[in-house]
């Protein structure tokens, strides 16, 4: 039996799990994103569409169609050009879907197997390439801005964020090895923080999705582990962010936080739900009930 934790607090303010939107007929949760009153849901075999759920009320209001997504490993919105973003990663292709009004779809090639996908605060999209083991910047439209090479010991990554100093966060796992590491613009390693896979503190399992608060935490889909894990903006230390829900989290593969909402979403693989936290101001909390 799975148990979750037991935390009592009667102060409404604290963070609180809002809602959990349940796996309908399909599959694993590839990606969640959040544009306006919209959350948007691709699922790992997503037969060519993106659920739409009501922000509020987390009904399933229509589907997307994107022809030609089928096997969706990432999803990012972007409000100042009003448009989503997944991922296809065995075509290498990213999908540009227009929330304007047509949901025109356009699509363009990207390094190989592209994962875990990102917007920086020039309105650009991120792609990290699990097998190039790159980094790409492009226009909202397709222009290639940068590729970057990473380091050769980071080894399939997963997702990355590029910060406000340049320097980018990157998850990834191969072999013995889970980290989650700073990344100059020449694709060194400034820092990282885990290493040989594990359950413990200093540890991860499979780390994949990341988000970064306004303090500069990370907190981390610790997917084997069934956690999330909040670094420090050093990378030197880390907490668990327990989440109470039903059975605990299974298997959480992706994140997306809306920081003017304080709302994080969790989307998991095996437990195919997205679990939504209101009232999550930062992520130095211990425990979401």
């Amino acid at each position: 039996m799975k148990w979750f934790c037991a935390c009592v607090d009667s102060n409404s303010s604290l963070p609180t799990v809002a809602h959990v939107i349940p796996r309908p007929i399909w599959h694993q949760v590839g990606g969640v994103a959040s544009l306006g009153g919209d959350v948007f849901v691709v699922r790992y075999h997503c037969q060519q569409e993106i659920e739409v759920y009501d922000a509020k009320t987390f009904a399933l209001q229509r589907h997307i169609a994107v022809p030609g997504l089928h096997t969706a490993r990432s999803l990012a919105a972007c409000p100042y050009n009003g448009c989503l973003y997944a991922s296809y990663a065995d075509d290498s292709t990213v999908h540009r879907v227009d929330l304007s009004g047509s949901n025109a779809v356009m699509k363009w090639s990207v390094a190989y197997y592209p994962r875990g996908l990102s917007v920086n605060s020039e309105h650009n999209l991120l792609v990290v390439s699990q097998s190039d083991g790159k980094l790409q910047i492009f226009t909202t439209h397709g222009t290639l801005l940068q590729d970057i090479k990473l380091q050769a010991d980071i080894v399939y990554p997963r997702h990355a964020l590029q910060l406000s100093t340049g320097q980018f966060l990157v998850s990834h796992f191969f072999g013995s090895l889970d980290r989650v590491c700073l990344v100059g613009v020449d694709g060194a390693v400034v820092s990282s923080y885990g290493g040989q896979k594990g359950s413990q503190l200093t540890q991860m399992s499979a780390p994949r999705g990341l988000a970064v608060d306004r303090e500069g935490r990370v907190v981390v889909a610790d997917d084997f582990n069934d956690r999330l894990l909040v670094i420090d903006q050093s990378l030197s230390s880390a907490h668990e962010m327990s989440v109470c829900v039903d059975g605990g989290l299974n298997r959480p593969y992706s994140v997306w936080y809306d920081q003017s909402d304080r709302r994080l979403y969790i989307g998991e693989f095996h437990g195919e739900r997205v679990i939504v936290i209101d009232n999550l101001k930062d992520f130095s909390f211990t425990c979401i009930k």
